[in-house]
């Protein structure tokens, strides 16, 4: 009997969504996907008052069942108070995820808010609230089933079986994090954070089935050191776990400013980081008059690698970060990590 390589992947991806197997969103780039991470960091910014990005992933292009996986977001400052100590951060994002022929689909609608408070001249402390709307959809009739083999031919045009084309469910998803900011003087800021994802265990289904979306914890680590006026080293880690599936990248990155003499300068990026178990992720970037793009690509180094040929994932991110003032509260240097 004939089977439809790219409809087994599907049903295989589907079974392990709807039974809590999968690990949901992500991205190599966690640090270019803020909002995405926890809601604590929603504007928490050193250099900046407010910023815009977009990520792009193209994951497993070379299997039939390839994923493509959007964002777009943006968050700023508000009601700063006299001392700039102390602000709320606001922001919004919205996530697109589709998979294989079916276009098994995830949208994502989020807002979240965060309060930054800094205690003493050293740290800081951050707490954040997200509320999201989220929608999941996979259009049956761009799949084939058995039912299209009459026990000659393979008829892909004929009846598939299914009772409705296309399915669709929606939920509310509520986050929360945390983050704690260390800052001992001009060369140093080190973060820690924790969030937690779907709080309420909303239920996504297509059929109307208890299948509760288990709560996903994150943890993150954030550590920037100033080696020179032209060098800045960039350390990271991130850690997320959804019943049995889990997922930990660490690594780093050197950011070089080309052009230190200027006022707005030209920065060069380069990095590497791990995902354990499963890939090496080089990094390399450009920043030009405050627009950064940054692309990288997973190596594949688990047993997969043979389907893919060893290319996992690429992924693009532009950033933006800005002043509401040109040059206000002197924030305009070069990448400094000193709040």
């Amino acid at each position: 009997m004939k089977r439809n390589l790219s409809c087994f992947l599907m049903l295989l991806f589907c079974t392990a969504a709807y039974r809590s197997q999968a690990q949901g969103l992500h991205f190599s780039q966690f640090y270019n996907a803020p909002l995405l991470l926890s809601p604590a960091n929603t504007a928490l910014m050193p250099e900046s008052d407010y910023r815009v990005g977009a990520n792009y992933r193209n994951q497993w292009s070379s299997i039939p069942a390839p994923f493509t996986t959007i964002s777009a977001f943006g968050d700023f400052q508000a009601f700063r108070n006299q001392n700039n100590t102390n602000w709320l951060g606001i922001g919004g994002a919205f996530f697109s995820d589709r998979a294989g022929n079916g276009d098994l689909a995830l949208t994502k609608v989020q807002l979240s808010a965060a309060y930054h408070v800094q205690l003493g001249s050293y740290n800081m402390l951050s707490v954040g609230l997200g509320a999201a709307f989220v929608q999941r959809s996979v259009d049956f009739s761009k799949l084939t089933f058995d039912t299209q083999w009459d026990g000659f031919t393979f008829n892909p045009r004929s009846a598939n079986g299914e009772k409705y084309a296309f399915q669709k469910t929606s939920y509310a998803d509520i986050s929360a994090g945390l983050n704690y900011a260390y800052f001992p003087n001009e060369n140093l800021y080190i973060k820690v954070g924790v969030g937690l994802l779907h709080i309420n265990q909303p239920n996504e289904s297509f059929y109307r089935q208890d299948n509760k979306l288990g709560m996903r914890p994150t943890a993150n680590v954030d550590v920037l050191y100033k080696l020179s006026d032209t060098w800045i080293a960039d350390i990271s880690g991130y850690y997320t776990q959804q019943k049995s599936a889990s997922e930990f990248v660490f690594g780093g990155m050197f950011t070089c400013n080309v052009t230190p003499k200027e006022h707005r300068p030209n920065i060069f990026i380069l990095g590497l980081y791990y995902r354990a178990s499963d890939a090496i992720i080089p990094v390399v970037g450009f920043e030009w008059n405050k627009i950064r793009v940054t692309a990288s690509m997973d190596a594949t180094t688990s047993n997969l690698s043979s389907a893919t040929r060893g290319s996992g994932a690429f992924e693009l991110s532009i950033l933006y970060q800005g002043l509401y003032h040109s040059g206000s509260k002197n924030r305009d240097a070069y990448n400094c990590p000193r709040f």
